[in-house]
Order: structure tokens, then sequence, then C-alpha cells
């Protein structure tokens, strides 16, 4: 997207793929949010339902893998989407109201907690084989070798 290209030429903080994703990110938001597809203040969506939805289409679009996709992308906070809509406003691709600003995506959410926290496992507990299996070949090795006891 040559919009797109021009802003990274004036801000080389986030790669170009960022842009994509948040301008996809804000359309899931507004449909998500039964919001009209044309253009308008109806669709208006604001900093925090935007932040919302990002979060959701980051974790459905990339898994476990999201806090890895946004550093190498350049985004370690919210306020980076922040950074990334307001270059989109200003070049001409997004519109804005007179109460959106860039403080609305600051502090929105702790990523560790927003990102990580979704795909550890509830328990602390090291998981542990039970006793039986910590000896025992697997079963398709078992198997090639002859070693069928079962």
């Amino acid at each position: 997207m040559k919009i797109v290209n021009q802003i990274c030429k004036r801000d080389e903080r986030y790669h170009p793929r960022s842009y994509l994703f948040v301008l996809e990110a804000l359309d899931f938001t507004a449909k998500k949010l039964n919001k009209p597809a044309a253009q308008g203040p109806e669709r208006h969506v604001s900093g925090g339902e935007l932040l919302e939805g990002i979060r959701s289409y980051a974790l459905e679009q990339f898994g476990p893998m999201v806090l890895t996709v946004f550093e190498n992308w350049g985004i370690r906070e919210t306020a980076d989407f922040g950074e990334i809509v307001f270059n989109l406003v200003e070049s001409g691709k997004l519109r804005k109201t007179d109460e959106d600003t860039r403080a609305d995506f600051a502090g929105g959410y702790d990523f560790q907690e927003a990102f990580a926290k979704p795909f550890l496992p509830d328990s602390k507990a090291p998981v542990t084989l039970p006793p039986e299996r910590r000896t025992r070949k697997p079963r398709r090795k078992r198997e090639r070798e002859g070693d069928n006891d079962e």
C-alpha cells in the first residue's frame, strides 16, 4: 500500500505490516461492534474499543506467537498502536473525532497479561509423566522393535 510505504519512510519505528494489521483490526472491531460498513460518525471506533479489538484479533491471528510478531514489528505497548493510528490519520487514511487522542491508547493493557497469559497453563505445577510412562518406550518404537507387551 502506497500510503503505508510513505508513512514508513517518515517514521521507521514500525514495520509496514503493522499498519496493515491495525487497519484489519479496525475492520474486525467495527464488525464485532456492529458498526456500519460505510465511513462516517456511526462507524467511529474509540481508542479503547480498538485496543480491545486489536487484542482479540491478534490472539485469533497469531495465537501464542503474538508477542514475537509485535516485537518484530516494533510494537511493545498499547501506545504504539496509538502512534500507528495517528500516523494513518495524519496521512489521510483514517479519520478521527475532536475527542480522539494518542493518549487514548496509552496504558491500555499489559502485553504479558493480554497476549501471553491466555496461553499459559492454569497451574504452575511442573508437568510430570505418570510412573508407568517414565521408563517405557513410546508405543511406535516398541511396535517397530517387536516389543509388544500389551
